[in-house]
């Protein structure tokens, strides 16, 4: 009587395996390639962590998991949108600025949507896309560019941080409506923060003063995020063929 071959134990679905990849390493749950949705989600979680490597108990977002991202969803054409939820502190300020130069230069339509904060150097990523919402009860702070540990050289050390201070001056000054004058006071505010210079702006009015364009959620992002879709399709630079 012959033997009836063995049957394979099943293996994990290869999706599956891929999903939880993703929530693993990079916090969410859809990456850049084929999907069902039109709209990749990237959020920006907790601390930006840059060149230095963060302690392990440190909830953080690193920017060399976002850059490959921001490039496979542009290069992919069944990607028409790219949505940025940010809830951070802030973190390395070149790492912040060149995640925000990358979203600032996408060719498809971008909306970032602040919930909890958009603080520090998540300030000019949170401007950086076609379109800012920030939720009623979200918060950014504002403050002068700052460094941790041993400084050597100090003059010359004030003169690149003053530099770099301009350079986050000039990011979100052109990326937002808010006035040169007007983001430096925030920016050098002495009283308002607890052993700090700097202020804190709640939703409404970090959108008086220029820094986002309107208040919302979730709901509202998606739907300006089609909006903007729809137009781009209409103006002949949807999906290519």
């Amino acid at each position: 009587m012959a033997n009836k071959a063995e049957q394979p134990a099943p293996a994990e679905p290869m999706e599956e395996k891929k999903t939880v990849e993703a929530i693993t390493q990079l916090g969410q749950v859809q990456t850049a390639g084929p999907g069902e949705s039109n709209i990749f989600t990237m959020t920006i979680i907790g601390q930006i962590e840059g060149h230095i490597v963060l302690p392990p108990q440190n909830k953080a977002t690193k920017y060399e998991h976002l850059i490959p991202q921001l490039v496979a969803a542009e290069q992919n054409n069944k990607i028409e949108g790219i949505l940025v939820i940010l809830n951070t502190v802030g973190g390395d300020v070149e790492a912040g600025l060149a995640i925000a130069e990358m979203i600032a230069t996408l060719s498809k339509p971008t909306v970032t949507l602040v919930l909890g904060g958009g603080h520090s150097i998540g300030v000019p990523i949170a401007v950086s896309a076609d379109c800012s919402i920030i939720a009623e009860t979200a918060t950014m702070t504002i403050h002068p560019i700052r460094l941790n540990g041993l400084v050597i050289g100090v003059p010359q050390t004030f003169e690149y941080l003053d530099k770099m201070q301009e350079r986050v001056i000039r990011f979100v000054t052109k990326h937002s409506a808010v006035t040169e004058e007007k983001f430096k006071e925030l920016m050098f505010t002495t009283g308002e923060l607890t052993r700090d210079i700097g202020t804190t702006v709640i939703g409404a009015d970090a959108v008086k003063f220029g820094l986002i364009d309107r208040i919302g959620g979730i709901g509202e992002a998606i739907a300006e995020l089609n909006r903007r879709i729809e137009e781009r399709k209409k103006q002949g630079g949807g999906l290519l063929q």
